[in-house]
């Protein structure tokens, strides 16, 4: 069993400001508020049998993670490829507003590359895929506990969750594939 956990509300307060500029915006950390939606979430019993914790490198999700490990006294991993939606699948960096753009496009086609052109923005199955690869190497160990983000668990499960939500998976040779 995998207990997928999207991070905590974050703060972006500083955004435009200091190091908050562009990528720099996956280093803000959580809210007042995105703490306590995770200090509530560690309070779930589902998730007292887990036996690790996997998360995203994002401060926002890395930040979420550190809480549950420390409640839920669990040793906690990070793997790079439960990184939040790339606007630019090649990994260039967009104006906020290019990124906007494919964003939109994104929405505009539900995530699913239109049959007569490929897309710089990654796809759904794309996201779906590089999760799945990482959760493949944790096959041995459950349950798990995934904190990462509502766009990769939308990957996989069908609907974007809340802050602080927790979203039941389970590994099986069908969604494998």
């Amino acid at each position: 069993m995998i207990y997928f956990i999207r991070h905590g509300q974050a703060d972006y307060s500083e955004k435009d400001s200091k190091i908050y500029q562009g990528f720099g915006n996956h280093m803000a950390p959580l809210s007042p508020r995105g703490i306590q939606e995770i200090e509530e979430t560690a309070a779930d019993p589902r998730l007292h049998q887990a036996k690790l914790i996997l998360s995203s490198p994002y401060v926002r999700a890395l930040q979420s993670a550190a809480i549950l490990s420390r409640r839920l006294q669990l040793p906690l991993q990070v793997e790079t490829d439960l990184h939040e939606w790339l606007a630019d699948k090649r990994y260039h960096y967009l104006s906020e507003e290019q990124a906007a753009l494919h964003y939109n496009e994104f929405v505009t086609y539900n995530g699913i590359y239109p049959d007569d052109a490929e897309k710089n923005w990654e796809s759904i199955p794309a996201m779906r895929q590089r999760v799945l690869h990482v959760l493949a190497r944790y096959r041995s160990v459950s349950p798990i506990i995934v904190v990462c983000h509502g766009m990769l668990i939308q990957s996989l499960c069908g609907y974007h969750p809340q802050n602080g939500e927790i979203v039941e998976f389970s590994l099986s040779s069908d969604n494998m594939d």
